[in-house]
């Protein structure tokens, strides 16, 4: 796995090892920045379910102004510290050890909204709709914030309007999909 474009290009990123993080693919996490380059510098970026940290990491190689990474397993987080420190992006970069709705309520309202969250939780634990539902009346996200949910193929979205967010583009692979939402203007 490796940094794709930007100040970053190029360097290889380390994997936590076994079986408990699935990195995205070059190919995938390529088309993923394809589309979301015009928003990416100066950006707030926010990781959840960060695993090795790579797409943050791309997102800082591309121009963010910061990213926050937020992941539980201890040696996914080391993994994280080593990517960023090989990349030289650390002081951009905040890295959050712990559980994902511990560490937003620790942000909620000591940082200022993100532009664009990246979530891929671990797949068919319905997480997606939990920190969906945490994140609708935080201060973190505005109507404006992206957000991009990573999921399989067969993940129900059907849900996201009756918890106040719109569909906004669901962007299929082979075997998993990005799903774009966005909270709906009051």
């Amino acid at each position: 796995m490796r940094v794709i474009a930007g100040s970053a290009r190029r360097l290889l990123l380390k994997t936590p090892e076994g079986m408990d993080t699935r990195p995205t693919t070059d190919r995938i996490k390529e088309t993923l920045f394809n589309m979301l380059q015009p928003q990416i510098p100066g950006c707030h970026f926010l990781d959840l379910f960060s695993g090795s940290g790579a797409i943050a990491i791309e997102a800082l190689s591309r121009g963010a102004a910061e990213a926050v990474l937020i992941e539980n397993q201890a040696q996914a987080v080391s993994c994280i510290r080593q990517n960023l420190s090989s990349t030289h992006l650390e002081e951009r970069a905040a890295v959050m050890e712990g559980d994902v709705f511990t560490c937003l309520k620790k942000l909620d309202g000591h940082h200022e909204p993100f532009d664009i969250i990246f979530m891929d939780p671990p797949y068919n634990h319905g997480l997606e709709r939990q920190v969906l539902c945490q994140l609708r009346s935080s201060s973190l996200l505005t109507p404006h914030t992206r957000i991009i949910i990573e999921a399989s193929k067969d993940t129900d979205f059907s849900w996201l309007d009756q918890e106040g967010y719109e569909l906004v583009r669901d962007k299929e692979y082979k075997t998993n999909r990005h799903v774009f939402a966005a909270r709906k203007e009051e």
